[in-house]
């Protein structure tokens, strides 16, 4: 047998008495068994307490940005060419301010020969004046006549001839008063007619100056200098009256009922962030097609506020305090919904009259009262008599923390 094999042999034997020695040692330990007397071990479990919180009902929509009132500047008069533009789209002007002027050359000339006969019926207006003066003169020379050929008839020394001619000639000098006075009133007549024809004249050449009606922003601008401005095509500026931007948003049909004019909304804007304001104004009607209803927001004024931006958000149709517990901690079982309270270590099964949902925490109207603590979440584990170490939030952190290091040392 070669020296190598013998070192194998011996080695071996070596590893079987080695063996057989831990085997001896085990049997002889005694079995330890478990104290008759050791607590079972407690689950800990995470509660919150039970207690007033701020709720929001809010109902929520999406829309855009649009003029609150926007103003349409058509020309006065048409078939006049524009000769000059004095606006562009984002100026902010005045009511008043000249924004166009048309073409005016004919305008002036209008109100020049409309002057002239304005000129023309005052001169007929004194005339009628001066013939009705004339003509009453006439006539008080021919009642005086008449009266001598009367006195004179009864005297006897005037003919009956001379008596009719007197009252013919008043009776002549009466009907000529009177035609000059029929006479005046077509002459003023004429001049009222005159000076109308010159008001139109001058209007419409106050009209070749286009101003804006309201004070806003431009927001379009449509005109063109050389173009013929007319009325029957597009406005030849637009203005967002005052600047105003309010949201147009679309609310659907089983939401627009709890809304009301002046909630308040916040509302999201791109690029801007959130914008508070209010409702202004619901629709009465809800569009058959897509069964969304319109509302109109009215906005805090904000200077990059642009008409077309996109706005989403919420309106809070309802707002109060009550008492609350997190979300998680209510659940549903066929005789409705319940929480898991916690006193003294064991858990008790209340039912609850649970409300809306806000920011993670649950509404309750009855069954519990401010300051019980509930199991926050994994309930379901658990039921009534069940012997439970509340922690609170603050207190579960650090051992979920632990628990996890200890995951984690473990799988290394």
């Amino acid at each position: 047998m070669s020296r190598f094999s013998v070192i194998l042999l011996l080695s071996g034997v070596a590893l079987v008495a080695a063996g057989a020695f831990v085997g001896i040692r085990a049997l002889s330990r005694p079995a330890e068994v478990p104290m008759a007397n050791e607590p079972a071990r407690v689950p800990a479990v995470t509660v919150a307490e039970a207690a007033e919180r701020e709720f929001v009902q809010p109902v929520t929509f999406s829309g855009t940005l649009v003029p609150r009132e926007e103003v349409l500047i058509f020309p006065e008069i048409n078939g006049y060419r524009i000769t000059r533009l004095d606006a562009e789209i984002s100026d902010r002007v005045e009511a008043g301010t000249v924004v166009a002027q048309l073409e005016d050359r004919t305008l002036h000339l209008d109100v020049a020969q409309a002057e002239a006969e304005r000129a023309r019926a005052e001169a007929a207006v004194r005339q009628a004046e001066s013939q009705i003066a004339s003509a009453e003169a006439g006539l008080a020379q021919a009642q005086q006549t008449l009266e001598r050929a009367k006195a004179l008839r009864e005297r006897g020394t005037a003919t009956q001839v001379a008596l009719d001619d007197a009252i013919a000639a008043e009776r002549t000098a009466e009907a000529n008063r009177d035609s000059a006075l029929s006479g005046k009133d077509v002459a003023e007549a004429q001049l009222r007619q005159a000076q109308n024809s010159l008001d139109i004249a001058r209007e419409k050449l106050a009209d070749a100056k286009i101003k804006a009606p309201v004070s806003g922003v431009i927001s379009a601008r449509s005109g063109r200098v050389g173009s013929i401005a007319t009325s029957s095509v597009d406005p030849i500026f637009r203005i967002i009256r005052d600047g105003e931007v309010e949201a147009e948003v679309k609310v659907v049909e089983t939401s627009l009922g709890l809304v009301r004019e002046g909630q308040p909304a916040t509302v999201e804007i791109a690029g801007l962030g959130p914008v508070e304001g209010r409702v202004r104004l619901i629709s009465p009607q809800v569009d058959p097609k897509t069964r969304l209803g319109t509302v109109r927001i009215a906005l805090e004024p904000q200077d990059d506020l642009r008409a077309g931006l996109f706005a989403g958000g919420r309106i809070t149709v309802d707002q109060r305090r009550d008492l609350a517990v997190p979300a998680t901690a209510v659940m549903t079982a066929a005789d409705g919904a319940y929480v898991l309270r916690v006193r003294d270590g064991v858990v008790e099964r209340r039912s609850v009259d649970p409300g809306m949902i806000w920011q993670g925490w649950r509404q309750i109207g009855s069954g519990m009262a401010a300051g019980d603590e509930v199991v926050a979440q994994a309930g379901a584990f658990f039921d009534t008599g069940d012997a439970v170490r509340p922690l609170r939030a603050d207190e579960a952190a650090p051992l979920a923390e632990e628990r996890s290091a200890a995951q984690a040392e473990a799988a290394r």
